[in-house]
C-alpha cells in the first residue's frame, strides 16, 4: 500500500462516517414527517420479517401527518401494529386503505433528550473519523520504518491525513448543528 491508496481508504471511510451519521440522525424524529421516519420499522409478512418500505408506500400527507398504504389489503392491520408498536412513539389510525401517522408534538423535555441523543451521535462519529487518523497514522509510520517512506514525505502525508479528519470533523459539526436547529423548532 502507498501513501496515496492510504489517504484514497481513508477518506472514503471517513465519508461513511459521515453518511452513518445522516442515516441515524435521520431517525432522531423532529416533530415533522417525513418518509424515512419508518425506514428501520418491520412488518411480520407472511411469516418473515419485512422493511415497511417493502410492502408499503410511505408519503408525506402533510408537515405532521405520513401516510402509509400497504400494496396487500391484508396487510392494513400488521403495518399498523407494527408502527405502533414501534419504539418511535407513534399512534397511527387506518382508515380503509390508508394509515395515517400523525407525529406528535415535541415536548421541550423530549427535546433535550433528543438533543443528548443527536449530541452523542456526532461524537461516535467524531471519535471514528479520529481512529481512522489513527490507523493512516500507523500504516504511515510503518511504511517509514520498512525505508518505504522518506521522512519528510511521511510528515506531508501525516498532514494531510489531519487536514481530511479536521475537514471531516467540520462536516460533522454542520449536520449536529443543522440537526440541533431542527430538533429545537428553529428553521
Amino acid at each position: 500500500m502507498n501513501v496515496i491508496e492510504i489517504r484514497k481508504n481513508t477518506e472514503q471511510k471517513m465519508q461513511k462516517s459521515l453518511e452513518a451519521l445522516k442515516v441515524d440522525l435521520a431517525k432522531v424524529r423532529t416533530g415533522r414527517a417525513h418518509s424515512g421516519l419508518l425506514d428501520h420499522v418491520s412488518v411480520d409478512y407472511y411469516g418473515s420479517p419485512m422493511p415497511i418500505a417493502q410492502v408499503a408506500t410511505v408519503s408525506v400527507l402533510d408537515a405532521r401527518t405520513l401516510g402509509v398504504t400497504p400494496w396487500d389489503k391484508k396487510m392494513v392491520a400488521p403495518v399498523e401494529k407494527a408502527i405502533r408498536d414501534s419504539d418511535l412513539g407513534l399512534n397511527p389510525s387506518s382508515q380503509g386503505d390508508i394509515i395515517r401517522v400523525p407525529m406528535p408534538a415535541l415536548t421541550e423535555e423530549r427535546r433535550r433528550e433528543l438533543l443528548k441523543v443527536v449530541k452523542h451521535e456526532g461524537e461516535n462519529a467524531k471519535v471514528a473519523v479520529r481512529n481512522l487518523r489513527r490507523d493512516a497514522n500507523t500504516a504511515l509510520k510503518d511504511m517509514l520504518k520498512a525505508k518505504a517512506l522518506p521522512e519528510d514525505e511521511e510528515r506531508r502525508a501525516q498532514d494531510d491525513i489531519q487536514k481530511l479528519t479536521d475537514r471531516y470533523v467540520a462536516e460533522i459539526d454542520k449536520v449536529l448543528l443543522a440537526k440541533e436547529s431542527d430538533l429545537l423548532g428553529k428553521t
